[in-house]
């Protein structure tokens, strides 16, 4: 029986990253049109649900790799009626995305560190580049799906590398011809030719 009569050892057809890639993405938010000054919610970034749950509607695009192009939807915990951990992990994950965006230590508590952990607006976020740690959830019909939990900061190994601020090899200067290795003279033309010198000196 050839393959295309008995298919049942064809893959399956799964569209799921596999969880723990690393991966440099762009964030776009979709808009879902709620604002609450008080709370900073401005620009109608952020998106009510049914249950009376805030977040933001997050579309993460793969810059590079193996799986460059691909999409992945997320959500981003701003509020829930349930208590306060939704929207901590919410808070966690944005500061993550912005020491990964902006190449800074999680470690780093200078002026300059925390200034950079500040946002005017959700609109700040919309476009952020970072590199993601992929992970995998369920959608409600129970089917696997990628969603983004953390962010990769400079204080793992493989940063660098990923968001593309490893250094380069050196190099020679341009306009500079690299030193080339001169010939090693013999002791035998050293003597001769410092007995030579000696006896010109006499002479």
């Amino acid at each position: 029986m050839s393959l295309w009569n008995d298919f049942n050892d064809a893959q399956s057809n799964t569209n799921v990253i596999p969880k723990g890639t690393l991966a440099k993405v762009r964030m776009t938010i979709r808009p879902g049109g709620f604002d609450d000054p008080a709370q900073g919610w401005t620009g109608g970034y952020a998106r009510r649900g049914a249950t009376g749950a805030v977040y933001l509607d997050a579309e993460y695009t793969v810059l590079e790799g193996p799986y460059a192009r691909r999409k992945i939807w997320s959500l981003i915990g701003l509020y829930s009626p349930k208590g306060p951990d939704w929207a901590n992990m919410g808070r966690s994950l944005v500061r993550g995305m912005l020491n990964s965006a902006r190449g800074i230590s999680d470690k780093d508590n200078s002026p300059e560190a925390q200034a950079a952990r500040r946002i005017d607006g959700f609109a700040d976020l919309d476009g952020l580049e970072f590199v993601a740690r992929i992970d995998i959830g369920t959608d409600t019909n129970g089917e696997d799906k990628n969603e983004i939990r953390a962010a990769v900061t400079p204080d793992h190994r493989d940063y660098a590398q990923i968001m593309g601020t490893a250094p380069a090899a050196a190099a020679p200067a341009q306009g500079y011809p690299a030193p080339q290795p001169q010939p090693r003279r013999s002791k035998r033309f050293v003597v001769e030719n410092a007995d030579r010198l000696s006896r010109k000196i006499v002479l």
